[in-house]
């Protein structure tokens, strides 16, 4: 009878140890998806809406990202660099994108911006393009970093989805260190949520 008991209880004992150790087994996460990218989009279909939550209103704002940092997490192979290419506002400056407020989706009437940034760079295939993300003074540093980003990737992913190559393109964003209007009212605050383009042409 003991012998039996004895037995028992460490068949009992064993049971328990091996359904705890599968029960522990980490699940394995996916890649992590690419912001604005889904299937079956088209150069006039805006990006979704992006709003990072527990935050409160007026939560914008951020600094320069470096080129290494959140810019590349999405493994931009880059044949440009704006550490050694010559950088040239000119071409691109009308096309600058404006966004709205705590938002990284592009409006349905910035695409038309988008679409002439793209026809750009197919009739000039020697030249890459520097996306930058700028965001309103509003909010903490570190968010508005993180928005400025995401503008930034958003217009990336734009021109990726006109057929330009990831590799022309390279993003980084200053959120609010580099305002366009140094106002402190709305009509500054619009023009400072924007994305512009610097045409990078490898020094010769």
């Amino acid at each position: 009878m003991k012998r039996s008991i004895y037995w028992f209880n460490l068949f009992t004992v064993a049971l328990i140890l091996t359904l705890g150790a599968a029960g522990c087994k980490k699940k394995v996460k996916g890649p992590t998806p690419i912001p604005g990218r889904g299937a079956g989009l088209t150069g006039t279909d805006t990006f979704p809406t992006e709003t990072v939550g527990a935050r409160g209103p007026g939560d914008e704002t951020a600094k320069a990202t470096p080129l290494t940092g959140a810019g590349d997490v999405l493994g931009q192979n880059r044949r440009f660099d704006p550490a050694t290419d010559e950088q040239d506002r000119g071409p691109l400056a009308s096309y600058t994108v404006h966004f709205d407020y705590d938002r990284s989706a592009v409006k349905s009437s910035e695409t038309s911006k988008v679409e002439a940034v793209a026809s750009y760079l197919k009739g000039n295939p020697g030249v890459g393009v520097l996306v930058e993300g700028h965001c309103d003074q509003r909010g903490t540093e570190q968010y508005n970093l993180s928005l400025g980003d995401r503008r930034a990737l958003a217009l990336r992913e734009y021109l990726a989805n006109l057929g330009i190559e990831g590799d022309r393109v390279v993003t980084i964003s200053y959120g609010e260190d580099r305002p366009a209007d140094p106002g402190n009212d709305e009509a500054a605050w619009s023009k400072n949520r924007r994305g512009e383009f610097v045409v990078l042409r490898p020094k010769q």
